[in-house]
């Protein structure tokens, strides 16, 4: 059942409205801020009916506190005193509704019901999205799509064996996400996770990077190093682009694959390591193998299970889920309560738009989003340059649809929208914007002058 908290300093208002809602709702009734301060403390109502006019701190005051805390329990505010001014002030600091004395007891009735039946609505809509959210999260990966779902599927799988997986997936598409979701449904979760970037290390220094090195094993190695294969040890060893390794290392990291067994540089003792290992790529590993870029005894021992992740633009009904993901935690990280909504335009745009830079990429945009927009929405002018020239795109079609723009104006203003684009790319540099196009720079100025953009130096 539903509680409404009565504040009035009246104590025959208080019974009246307590008598008049009992039926409906759990009644809680205050004589002044401080007792209703604490009923909420206590239990956090539905609604508050609030007088304004009280002995010492008035009914205004009260609702600056809750909106202080966070608390944003629906009020009503009631007074005699009919003037404006308190009615814009009261619903400026937040109030729901505003009623004088003396109030029509049906009238007043239908109000709480309206209200309480709209905070009722919100509650389940909160507690179904909180239910979505979770069925449709898994290891810090989010999706609904059906390909989205089968790799949930398939880390499921994956984590109750300790097979060498090989993810493979364009940058960004969340490959060391999978890795850490295997390593954190298997038996090995509460051991380490230790991830690696390949491509990221010195080739003079992944040798020690990997495997550790002894002290005076080489100029600058004035004490020993624990290699990551030894930090793994009990738990996951994720090696990201792996098809970035030098030969020479190939061959050592087969040897350490296929005998559970490291020597530290400088060292001709083995190590036994106890580690699964999990590797990932962005590369086409078979054509590498192909060209002799990589070894093919390597590639099959790391390859015993594939795994594709899929790019985003194979999963776009996902994109409104990651969006939402994306809002709320950078809401969360910088301290702005609830997060903003998406406009209409900016979440057509962010569903059209290609995304070659994957979920990486989409995440990098709300943060974008978030920088620059004001209030609680986010609009299609502060999203990344790309994504605002795929909604402006759109929004043409749809404006053509409707046969507010004839064909030569479409035509007129997306080859605008192409010439600004290569320019701003170009910091206006309309030689090089001309050869990114493909034209000279005579017809690039002919063009800029037909539709009137001005060069900006």
């Amino acid at each position: 059942m539903q509680s409404v908290l009565v504040v009035d300093d009246e104590p025959a208002v208080r019974e009246s409205l307590r008598m008049l809602f009992k039926r409906e709702c759990r009644v809680e009734t205050a004589e002044d801020v401080e007792s209703a301060l604490r009923a909420v403390a206590r239990a956090e109502p539905d609604l508050v009916l609030l007088d304004v006019v009280m002995p010492g701190r008035s009914g205004l005051e009260l609702i600056g506190e809750l909106r202080e805390r966070g608390i944003q329990t629906p009020v009503i505010v009631l007074t005699a005193t009919n003037t404006v001014s308190v009615a814009v002030e009261a619903m400026k600091l937040g109030a729901a509704d505003f009623v004088t004395k003396p109030f029509e007891l049906e009238a007043l009735r239908l109000k709480v019901r309206q209200l309480l039946e709209h905070r009722r609505l919100a509650a389940e809509v909160l507690r179904l999205r909180d239910e979505v959210r979770e069925r449709h999260r898994f290891g810090g990966m989010v999706g609904r799509s059906p390909i989205m779902q089968d790799a949930f599927r398939t880390v499921e799988r994956l984590a109750q064996s300790q097979v060498t997986v090989l993810i493979t997936g364009e940058s960004g598409t969340g490959k060391e996400l999978a890795a850490r979701a295997i390593h954190g449904e298997s038996p090995l979760a509460a051991g380490p996770f230790v991830a690696v970037n390949c491509g990221a290390i010195a080739p003079n220094l992944i040798e020690s990077e990997l495997f550790g090195h002894e002290k005076g094993a080489f100029t600058g190695a004035n004490e020993k190093r624990i290699g990551r294969f030894e930090k793994a040890s009990g738990g996951t060893l994720f090696l990201d682009e792996i098809g970035d390794l030098p030969a020479e290392m190939q061959v050592k990291l087969l040897r350490a694959l296929q005998e559970r067994e490291i020597d530290r540089v400088g060292s001709s003792t083995p190590i036994p390591v106890e580690v699964r290992v999990l590797t990932a790529t962005h590369r086409d590993l078979e054509e590498d193998v192909r060209e002799g870029r990589f070894r093919a005894d390597l590639y099959y021992r790391i390859n015993v299970v594939p795994m594709r992740m899929p790019p985003l633009r194979e999963r776009r009904e996902d994109i409104p889920l990651l969006a939402e993901a994306f809002l709320g935690a950078g809401a969360e990280r910088i301290g702005s309560g609830h997060p903003p909504r998406l406009s209409e335009r900016a979440r057509a745009a962010l569903e059209e738009y290609t995304w070659p830079g994957n979920v990486r990429e989409l995440e990098n945009a709300i943060e974008h989003g978030l920088a620059l927009s004001a209030g609680g929405e986010i609009d299609l002018e502060s999203l990344p340059l790309a994504v605002q020239r795929t909604g402006q795109a759109e929004s043409l079609r749809d404006e053509w649809r409707q046969g507010r723009l004839d064909f030569d104006q479409v035509v007129s203003r997306f080859e605008t929208e192409i010439l600004r684009e290569a320019l701003e790319r170009n910091e206006w540099n309309q030689t090089r914007a001309a050869d990114s196009l493909g034209i000279t720079r005579r017809v690039l100025k002919l063009k800029m002058d037909r539709f009137g953009i001005e060069s900006q130096d």
